[in-house]
């Protein structure tokens, strides 16, 4: 429970960021990543957008224990992620996430 608190609280963060761009391909990308892909892959993932090593472990111990959830669970959370999504972009016109959007993409 208080994993999805989290979850929801950082998204609706970025929901409350009015800018003149579309929702982050990146930033989808990566929450679905988050709470679907394999540790492995999600890590190697995780690499594109450059992140101090400490904030990587960081987030990793995180993705540790939401992969502990049942997928019926992770779906469900991500189902809230999508819907506050849409709602921002009905909301805000926009929603963007500089740090995400221009990192370097190979």
């Amino acid at each position: 429970m208080r994993l999805s608190l989290c979850v929801l609280l950082v998204t609706l963060a970025l929901c409350s960021y009015e800018a003149n761009a579309k929702v982050c391909p990146a930033l989808i990308s990566e929450a679905k990543g988050f709470f679907f892909e394999p540790e492995e892959l999600y890590n190697i993932s995780l690499l594109r957008f450059f992140p101090p090593r400490e904030a990587r472990k960081a987030k990793m111990k995180v993705k540790q224990c939401v992969d502990l959830l049942p997928k019926e669970d992770r779906l469900k959370i991500y189902s809230v992620v999508e819907d506050v999504v849409s709602q921002c972009k009905l909301d805000f016109k926009y929603l963007t996430h500089e740090s995400l959007c221009h990192s370097r993409m190979a």
